[in-house]
């Protein structure tokens, strides 16, 4: 239970079929998660250990981000227990795979807001702000804002050209009822609130708002796609570890489960399609 913090503290229990049973349209983890310090340090690493041995535990399947994977890594260098990791982030941000646990609900979550939100926007006539999560990477954003015909995108992986920013707004209002400017939180220029106020000096005749969408794009029932993906992954890391294969990630390349070195996937960088960001740019000009 509860991650590292649990190994350490050897809060483990034994799972039976009944414990997973109908748990497959329940988001978030019935393990629960948390922040281990202690883990980060040879020490508490030697303790997970310790209590993995003493539960008879031979190996683990880890499901996380980069975080989760250095971990896992540095508990198989240092003390010598297998590890397969799954890729479980919303921010898609794990190379070695197109697409990671979480990330399509997410994504859909978001879309679904933005609509709600346009609702709102077309009735009086606003610009609105809507900041989604994405510190270090812009998946979101960006198929965010085409799914949902957003008129501009603001992305970690382009910088943020304010005065460009207020023409396309200006351009792209012209007969409109409403824009929406999809904001990722980790970009150069800010979040929702700091680009509008950025803003709002030279769009004096436009009515601005901002919605920061935060943890509520973290919940809610997974998608058919996460779903299956989660089962898919979820069988071959225990075939894997059954098999005698360790220290690798699972990932997806289309609809084929492949893998990588867990360590390929916290040393590269994700590459973010930004063919996407010329093509809804090219709509909204031809628009």
């Amino acid at each position: 239970m509860d991650g590292y913090q649990g190994m350490i503290s050897g809060a483990f229990r034994e799972m039976t079929y009944s414990d997973v049973d109908n748990i497959i349209y329940r988001g978030g983890t019935i393990l629960g998660t948390a922040r281990s310090d202690e883990f980060k340090t040879a020490e508490g690493r030697k303790k997970a250990a310790k209590q993995l041995k003493k539960y008879h535990i031979d190996g683990l399947i880890v499901i996380g981000g980069d975080g989760t994977f250095t971990g896992a890594t540095l508990l198989s260098k240092e003390l010598d227990i297998p590890v397969i990791g799954i890729p479980g982030t919303i921010d898609n941000d794990i190379a070695g795979t197109d697409h990671t646990i979480g990330y399509d609900t997410a994504l859909n979550t978001v879309v679904e807001a933005v609509d709600k939100i346009r609702d709102t926007a077309g009735s009086h006539h606003r610009v609105f702000f809507i900041e989604v999560m994405g510190r270090n990477a812009g998946f979101i954003a960006l198929n965010a804002a085409l799914a949902s015909g957003a008129e501009a995108v603001l992305i970690p992986e382009e910088i943020t050209d304010i005065k460009k920013l207020v023409q396309e707004i200006r351009e792209q209002n012209k007969g409109k009822r409403s824009s929406i400017i999809i904001v990722a939180e980790g970009d150069d220029g800010g979040g929702a609130l700091e680009i509008m106020e950025k803003v709002q000096p030279h769009l004096k005749a436009y009515e601005l708002r901002y919605s920061v969408l935060g943890h509520i794009q973290r919940g809610g029932a997974p998608s058919a796609f996460d779903r299956i993906l989660a089962t898919r992954m979820g069988a071959l890391g225990v075939e894997l570890l059954q098999n005698g294969s360790r220290d690798l990630m699972i990932g997806a390349n289309g609809d084929i489960l492949i893998t990588h070195s867990i360590e390929f996937g916290i040393q590269q960088t994700p590459s973010l399609d930004l063919t996407k960001l010329s093509l809804l740019k090219q709509l909204l000009t031809k628009g």
